[in-house]
């Protein structure tokens, strides 16, 4: 199943101009995450083009030394630098800071990471929870249930309004997806 994802992101040509350049990223602990993914995945079982209503591409690093805002906008531009003539938005986010705005943006805390990998594996849908680079896939809890279309809510972020939202977000999009609900079977 490994091989098939790795195929199906790399249909995605945004996907694969990113990793094609990833050296030039210099990310620590850097991954291409989530939505260009799981979307691309999804697009592709509905015979859609690979990046259809992708609206961003999330690149993922860790780097403790500085977690100010400027540090990680010098990474942006960085980012913006190498992939700019790609015409697609692409977001840096260092996951040593995101304890501290995760709160305020959504409103529930969120415990300090130890790494880019354990943000992939806090994402609201664990068949979300997805990062690759050019010779690494991470995939915590699995790529069965991204092929199944199984949404369900990751314990790690017991958040139900933010899954709901999420699932019905994304089942609005690939109608052919199903909100798996442990209270309810």
């Amino acid at each position: 199943m490994l091989e098939r994802f790795r195929d199906d992101i790399l249909a995605n040509r945004n996907n694969r101009a990113i990793l094609d350049r990833w050296s030039d990223l210099a990310l620590p602990d850097g991954w291409l995450v989530a939505g260009c993914l799981f979307q691309t995945v999804w697009n592709l079982q509905a015979a859609r083009p690979p990046e259809a209503g992708i609206k961003d591409y999330d690149l993922f690093y860790f780097d403790a030394t500085d977690l100010g805002a400027a540090a990680e906008q010098a990474v942006q531009a960085r980012v913006d630098a190498v992939l700019g003539d790609l015409g697609i938005r692409v977001e840096a986010v260092n996951q040593a800071r995101v304890h501290l705005w995760y709160e305020a943006d959504f409103g529930k805390p969120y415990a300090a990471l130890g790494s880019s990998c354990d943000g992939i594996a806090r994402f609201l849908v664990p068949c979300t929870c997805v990062g690759v680079r050019p010779e690494d896939t991470h995939a915590p809890y699995g790529l069965e249930a991204l092929y199944r279309g199984e949404l369900a809510m990751n314990p790690l972020v017991p958040h139900r309004e933010l899954f709901e939202a999420k699932a019905a977000s994304y089942r609005a999009r690939w109608p052919a997806l199903k909100i798996i609900d442990p209270d309810r079977q």
